[in-house]
């Protein structure tokens, strides 16, 4: 039997400069979907273990320690990997491209460094560069199982998508832009389905601009959000199926009725045509 989930209405925040006050329906992945941050990069920070639970009035810190990162003495091509670190969080904080760092230190998927590590910042010699592998592409599917359990969903294995609505894309993902996802268009009440299976880590309104949101997790990489629901059906840690009827659809927080629907991989926005099936 399916329950409706009530929107809990979580009072609207803006993430402070430094450290972000906990309030009530706050879960840490809405905190790291509202500031841009891998929701384990703000674990690591805040010293937080899974479930990662955390409380109201908790300070959780936006950033890492101080003198956490540092980077090789006398030289800025390169960075001395610190405890907390991943790719994507360097590629963010230096503004280089993931896939650059990842041929220049040729880091194959899924691009894992290490505390101490020298990590070149800047290409190498072409010489070399002539000389070396290209990295292996992740695999894009794998064949689909049961909903993952909230171990399971540690793993860094493929996700198989699928599409989370029928309807036409009436926006695309613009890099840079506000726009971090997808629109589709639709009726009122029209199904929203999980595109993947994973374990609901957020259900609420209190994320500015998403009305009634859904977060689901994937694995350690992926986290997908479904935006503007008229209705909710599931509650925070339910694991769902790829293709489970999760929301109705609607306009909450929206001018007209729609899906926003977003992907992110390791908190950084991605383009979510660029995993779903073509049409």
């Amino acid at each position: 039997m399916i329950a409706v989930v009530q929107d809990r209405s979580a009072p609207v925040r803006q993430p402070e400069s430094k450290y972000r006050d906990v309030q009530s329906g706050d879960t840490l992945y809405s905190i790291a979907w509202e500031s841009g941050r891998d929701y384990g990069d703000l674990a690591r920070w805040n010293d937080l273990d899974p479930p990662y639970v955390i409380r109201r009035g908790q300070k959780i810190r936006l950033f890492p320690p101080d003198g956490s990162r540092k980077l090789a003495p006398a030289s800025d091509d390169f960075r001395i990997v610190a405890s907390g670190d991943t790719l994507y969080g360097i590629a963010r904080e230096t503004g280089l491209p993931v896939a650059d760092l990842a041929a220049w230190n040729r880091l194959a998927p899924p691009y894992a460094i290490s505390p101490g590590q020298r990590l070149r910042l800047t290409p190498p010699p072409s010489a070399a560069i002539a000389q070396m592998p290209a990295p292996t592409p992740a695999p894009r599917s794998v064949p689909s199982g049961p909903p993952k359990t909230e171990d399971e969903s540690d793993s860094t294995g493929p996700v198989v998508w699928r599409w989370p609505t029928d309807g036409k894309t009436i926006t695309r993902f613009a890099p840079g832009d506000r726009t971090k996802g997808i629109d589709i268009a639709g009726s009122k009440g029209q199904p929203i389905y999980a595109a993947a299976p994973g374990k609901v880590v957020y259900q609420g309104s209190g994320l500015r601009g998403y009305g009634q949101l859904i977060i689901v997790k994937h694995n350690v990489d992926f986290l997908s959000a479904y935006a503007h629901a008229s209705t909710i059906y599931v509650q925070e840690g339910s694991a769902v199926a790829a293709g489970q009827k999760i929301a109705a659809m609607g306009s909450s927080g929206a001018d007209r009725v729609k899906l926003h629907f977003e992907i992110r991989r390791r908190g950084e926005p991605v383009d979510p045509l660029d995993f779903l099936p073509k049409k």
